[in-house]
């Protein structure tokens, strides 16, 4: 019940539909209930036992209201006439497709308005799963597998959908369903329904005995699947690098490995999960046979206290087999339950993750950038690593500071803390004299633009790609963009222009494009700092030059940081800070550096060389 709980919260939002749905179960049992205790007077007219319908009683409040009762006096009335058999007979045959017309209808009108309730939590699932994602920092998709959250997406979500959903209905209509028709059972005789009763604690224990280990195994099988979408997400994105390493048949087999064990452990729990059903099926035989051996001995005792007429007991078992069906998909319901439980506590525990970078409740908005950047005694832990250690810098607004140093040094992790992608674990990071963590991230960041060594590109067409930062920009706006960044060229040569979809990840264009694409996007939203992460390492030397001078175009007249692997892009720099293993080792101009003679030379000089 904790996790169906956790379902209730995205319920209660929709409490018209809610209400409205719960009105029409309420209708359609009242209906079913009618339909099946007409039962009673027909079977009585049938078999000419007409002189039990003057033994109907009115005594007693269940049958002061009920409405069967009163049908039958009027059967009694009815039958007295001449040819009143026939016409009773017509008038209970009208009566009872009338009661299942209006049973149906609402049955048919409550699972109308429940299907907007399921398809709604499970947009607000996913759309809060998805939100979550987005403002998650970006540490903790280092830390996380891509393909388990695919898969709580996609996978738990269905699971949600097929289980949990499904036994809400269950839980929303079956229990209206089974009081109406117990009320009528009671009332018709409360020595069986007593008997009834007593019986049915002992299934629900047997039942409930054999679900309890449904949970675990889901989550296994779910943890499988998650596993078995990180194989598929690094297969398909490392294509090309399986194939030149002749690779396929290693990356198979970690991918059979998984299914196989997969396929165990859905048997395991579909097994047992199967097992629900003929179970139940057989402990509702043992109760009607029951009932019928009880109920029977009562219709032929002499004892006037304990008696029931024909036709009362047949209409009594007449709804006792249909009360069965809902006690049934009560007993698949405990059981969908536990296999829905795990992929709900995956998807909360996805939406209820931590944030670690948080606004304070008072976060003010950073309008425009206008002095500088300054990190005072900056450290950075990740978790027991100390990456960065008691940075101090400065970027006065105009000029260009460059990153470098050996991989490792710690340049891509001091840049992240300026756009807030993390926090310092010591120290603070100002802009214009007031520490970052007082402004929003959004204005933080609408002040920002970055171009990182991976063109991370979208599938979508080149002119959505470059308007990514922008909302609302004009054809001109992006092909003005576009020119600045020399894309313009190659863009122009495609046959359809700007419109045209590069597909996943940009792969429909080449390495120098896509990067120039990326640095059309940061100048169309024309941010006053900009940061560079390697952005011509990974590029031949005709694209480089092609990118270089789009990023030059970029640079100017803006705060640039850049983080330079090839040395040579950096030289024009008005600072170049020289990290190794988390620690500024040296700082100056390129002059001033080669002239120090050290690590910086070292470095250029090994460049130099190859």
């Amino acid at each position: 019940m904790k996790n169906i709980s956790k379902i209730f919260k995205y319920v209660k939002k929709y409490p018209g539909l809610v209400g409205t749905y719960f009105t029409f179960n309420i209708l359609a049992a009242i209906f079913g209930v009618i339909s099946l205790g007409l039962l009673s007077p027909f079977l009585m007219l049938i078999f000419g036992q007409k002189s039990a319908f003057d033994e109907v009683s009115k005594s007693g409040l269940f049958n002061k209201i009920n409405p069967v009762n009163y049908f039958k006096t009027w059967i009694a009335e009815l039958v007295k006439t001449p040819e009143g058999s026939i016409r009773a007979l017509m008038v209970i045959c009208i009566v009872v497709l009338i009661a299942i017309l209006l049973k149906n209808l609402f049955a048919y009108l409550s699972m109308y308005m429940l299907n907007p309730i399921r398809n709604r939590i499970l947009n607000d699932m996913r759309s809060g799963m998805y939100e979550k994602i987005l403002n998650l920092p970006i540490g903790y998709f280092s830390e996380q597998r891509k393909g388990d959250i695919m898969s709580k997406l996609s996978n738990d979500l269905n699971d949600v959908e097929n289980s949990t959903i499904s036994v809400m209905e269950s839980l929303f209509r079956e229990p209206v369903t089974i009081l109406f028709y117990f009320i009528y059972m009671v009332g018709v005789s409360p020595q069986l329904t007593l008997f009834l009763v007593l019986f049915l604690p002992v299934a629900g224990l047997v039942l409930g005995r054999i679900g309890r280990s449904l949970k675990k195994q889901n989550t296994q099988v779910l943890e499988k699947f998650g596993a078995l979408f990180s194989i598929i997400e690094e297969t398909l994105g490392g294509m090309r690098i399986i194939k030149a390493f002749n690779a396929e048949k290693k990356i198979q087999k970690k991918f059979e490995d998984e299914n196989e064990s997969m396929f165990h452990l859905k048997n395991k729990a579909n097994r047992r999960r199967d097992l629900a059903s003929p179970v139940s099926e057989v402990l509702g035989i043992v109760a009607v046979l029951c009932i019928l051996w009880y109920g029977g001995k009562m219709v032929l005792t002499q004892d006037k206290s304990f008696t029931l007429n024909a036709g009362d007991f047949l209409a009594y078992i007449a709804i006792f087999a249909q009360l069965i069906q809902p006690l049934k998909s009560l007993s698949n319901a405990s059981y969908n339950m536990q296999k829905g439980a795990a992929s709900i506590e995956r998807i909360e525990g996805l939406i209820n993750e931590t944030v670690g970078i948080r606004e304070l409740p008072d976060a003010k908005v950073l309008k425009e950038f206008t002095s500088a950047i300054e990190l005072k005694n900056v450290s950075f832990r990740y978790e027991d690593n100390l990456i960065l250690k008691n940075i101090s810098l400065k970027i006065e607004k105009g000029k260009t500071v460059a990153l470098v140093g050996s991989s490792g040094a710690g340049k891509s992790t001091l840049a992240d803390l300026v756009p807030r992608f993390i926090d310092a674990s010591e120290g603070e990071v100002l802009i214009d004299g007031v520490n970052i963590k007082n402004y929003t991230l959004h204005s933080i960041r609408d002040q920002m633009g970055i171009v990182t060594q991976e063109a991370i590109l979208f599938n979508d067409s080149i002119a959505n790609n470059i308007a990514l930062g922008k909302e609302n920009a004009t054809k001109e706006e992006i092909t003005h963009a576009a020119q600045i960044a020399n894309a313009e060229i190659f863009i122009n040569k495609k046959e359809e222009g700007y419109d045209t979809n590069i597909g996943d990840r940009g792969m429909k264009l080449s390495g120098g494009e896509r990067q120039r694409v990326t640095i059309a996007r940061a100048v169309l939203k024309n941010p006053p700092i900009l940061i560079l992460d390697e952005a011509t390492s990974s590029l031949d030397t005709e694209s480089e030059r092609l990118v270089q001078d789009a990023i030059n175009n970029l640079m100017t007249n803006r705060t640039s940081i850049v983080i330079a692997h090839r040395l040579s892009t950096v030289r024009h720099a008005n600072e170049i800070i020289v990290l190794q293993k988390g620690e500024i080792v040296e700082r100056g101009t390129h002059d001033s550096l080669i002239a120090q003679n050290g690590f910086y030379k070292k470095l250029v000089d090994m460049q130099e060389v190859k």
